[in-house]
């Protein structure tokens, strides 16, 4: 074999423009060829077999390609998902061909275009405080703080005040970029707290945090009047477990200007990990997603983040998947957050207690990195600070 022959892994349109510059390719060419470059897989879902076969063969004289049901070509099902496969010029062309106004395919162009417009779009960047949560710069901490007696990995760990607004503070000080504030616990098989015990762990820390620090904090909670009430206390986003299905939740960060972050969860804490069970799990993610996006945005939100919901109602493969796929939350066109620090998941895969998972939780952290996530949630924010820092230096352009 000759050593000229190379096959190059490069996986962003920087490491494959760094490769051209490196050639020697004008920048005219670069420009014309990066799309070229690119490749994508697109799924469109419940396609009508009329429409399946006409965009099909578009893209087929386009030089890419779509998978359909075996049935299409024979018209002996009613419909079929189809994944389209092509470079980014390749779905362009594809696109710019779709001239027909008839059998909704107007409609399916359009959302085609909606979602790799926000699949490639620019992130606005967050600005809380004294800090500026630039999406395409790094990879953010979030510290957590559980303040109550049975959370899964340290219940009751923080549950005196004086020690909860200590941790918080060491947190930042060891590289949270922000702290999550929590007084009821959301563990499998865990109760409500009532709305007094909530607001009474959470508020008298967010104040004393506030007081020392101005680091964001954001308040996990979906009761309403105890997201108000930690606003007023000095938090600066709302983290909705349920994932804003309450219209109450998304009006007040409405009204607030607040961040707010939706996460997926099948079930209840009490339930959710109740054999759950999934027909297709990034199609119920994507679905769920999309519906509270709509919902949010309708209401004039603009600064919201995604969060799949590791270990909420997810068996262990349903944990492992969205960590592989965690690229397609992007979709939204918002940052992604993702939480899989001490969850079960690592300890039925290696065994031991929560504070003993940190190996398999860096594993996960270090993957999640790769894969795209903008913010990770954890508990050991010193050791996770390091193994994000060294997975943001392989993953991006390290600046000594």
């Amino acid at each position: 074999m000759s050593s000229r022959v190379q096959v190059l892994s490069l996986r962003t349109a920087e490491e494959i423009g760094r490769e051209f510059r490196r050639i020697g390719v004008d920048s005219g060419g670069i420009e014309k060829m990066l799309p070229k470059s690119r490749f994508l897989l697109i799924k469109l879902k419940n396609i009508p077999t009329v429409v399946s076969n006409i965009l099909k063969q578009e893209i087929l004289s386009k030089a890419g390609e779509a998978a359909v049901h075996r049935s299409v070509i024979t018209f002996k099902t009613e419909g079929s998902d189809i994944l389209l496969m092509g470079t980014f010029t390749v779905l362009k062309n594809f696109l710019n061909g779709l001239t027909g106004h008839y059998f909704g395919i107007p409609e399916i162009k359009s959302d085609i275009e909606k979602a790799l417009e926000r699949y490639t779009r620019e992130r606005e960047p967050w600005v809380i405080r004294e800090k500026t949560f630039d999406w395409d710069s790094r990879t953010f901490i979030m510290g957590i703080l559980n303040i109550t007696p049975d959370s899964f990995s340290d219940g009751g760990d923080f549950f005196n005040r004086a020690k909860a607004i200590e941790q918080g503070l060491q947190m930042f000080k060891a590289g949270a970029d922000l702290i999550d504030i929590g007084g009821e616990s959301t563990r499998p098989g865990s109760d409500p707290v009532t709305l007094d015990e909530e607001l009474d762990r959470v508020i008298p820390v967010i104040t004393g945090i506030r007081k020392q620090s101005s680091v964001p904090i954001s308040i996990d909670s979906y009761k309403p009047a105890v997201v108000t009430e930690a606003l007023k206390a000095g938090a600066d986003i709302i983290n909705d477990i349920t994932g804003g299905s309450s219209e109450e939740i998304l009006k007040i960060a409405s009204e607030a200007g607040v961040p707010l972050i939706i996460m997926h969860m099948k079930g209840t804490p009490k339930n959710m990990q109740n054999d759950p069970v999934y027909e297709n799990l990034m199609d119920e993610l994507i679905k769920f997603f999309h519906d509270r996006v709509e919902a949010a945005e309708s209401l004039g939100l603009t600064k919201l983040c995604i969060d799949p919901g590791i270990g909420f109602g997810k068996r262990i493969e349903d944990n492992l998947e969205i960590i592989k796929r965690l690229d397609e939350f992007r979709i939204f066109g918002y940052p992604v957050l993702i939480g899989p620090s001490r969850k079960s998941f690592i300890g039925k895969i290696l065994g031991g207690e929560p504070k003993e998972r940190l190996e398999g939780t860096a594993a996960a952290v270090s993957v999640s990195v790769y894969n795209n996530a903008d913010i990770i949630r954890v508990h050991d924010v010193n050791f996770m600070a390091k193994v994000i820092k060294m997975t943001d230096a392989i993953k991006k352009d390290w600046v000594k």
